[in-house]
């Protein structure tokens, strides 16, 4: 990670829940139903503000939280290695957005994120992708489950990406 742009850092706590890349409301709600007491960090497909858009993820976000609301949750939107986009997605209200580092307007969206007080993340945690799961099968129940019940990151609890 870029250790010159302080937004662009993930801090511990949020590393500490665990991440889904979520394609849709029922996913959005099916990990909100499981998560534990850390949380859930919903995660939008790599690039999705580019084609499923900014006010799309903010409303599935904000539709699976109102359904959930004791659930811990956060949200980040990736932005792929779109500048714009990313600003866009500041505007319209993202917390927290992924844009490649190798991106030339990377610091004056640094900027502008720090600026608004959202977070800027250089890259996407490890995260259980939803789309590899069906929710009519309980050994998908049970994984997602465990995953989401993981003792500190996923990664420090020795579970690995298992897309």
């Amino acid at each position: 990670m870029r250790a010159d742009a302080k937004n662009a850092r993930q801090t511990d706590a949020d590393s500490a829940a665990p991440a889904v890349i979520l394609h849709g409301l029922a996913q959005a709600r099916w990990a909100l139903s499981k998560a534990g007491p850390a949380g859930v960090l919903l995660l939008s497909a790599p690039g999705a503000a580019g084609y499923a858009g900014a006010a799309w993820f903010l409303a599935v976000v904000a539709q699976a939280g109102e359904d959930f609301p004791a659930a811990r949750c956060r949200a980040a939107l990736d932005c792929g290695d779109a500048p714009g986009l990313a600003l866009g997605a500041i505007r319209a209200g993202a917390r927290t957005v992924i844009l490649d580092p190798a991106c030339p307007a990377f610091a004056a969206v640094a900027a502008a994120a720090e600026e608004a007080g959202v977070g800027l993340w250089d890259a996407a945690p490890v995260a259980l992708d939803m789309a590899a799961l069906d929710p009519k099968r309980r050994a998908d129940h049970a994984r997602l489950a465990a995953w989401l019940s993981a003792i500190g990151s996923p990664r420090e609890a020795g579970m690995s990406d298992p897309g």
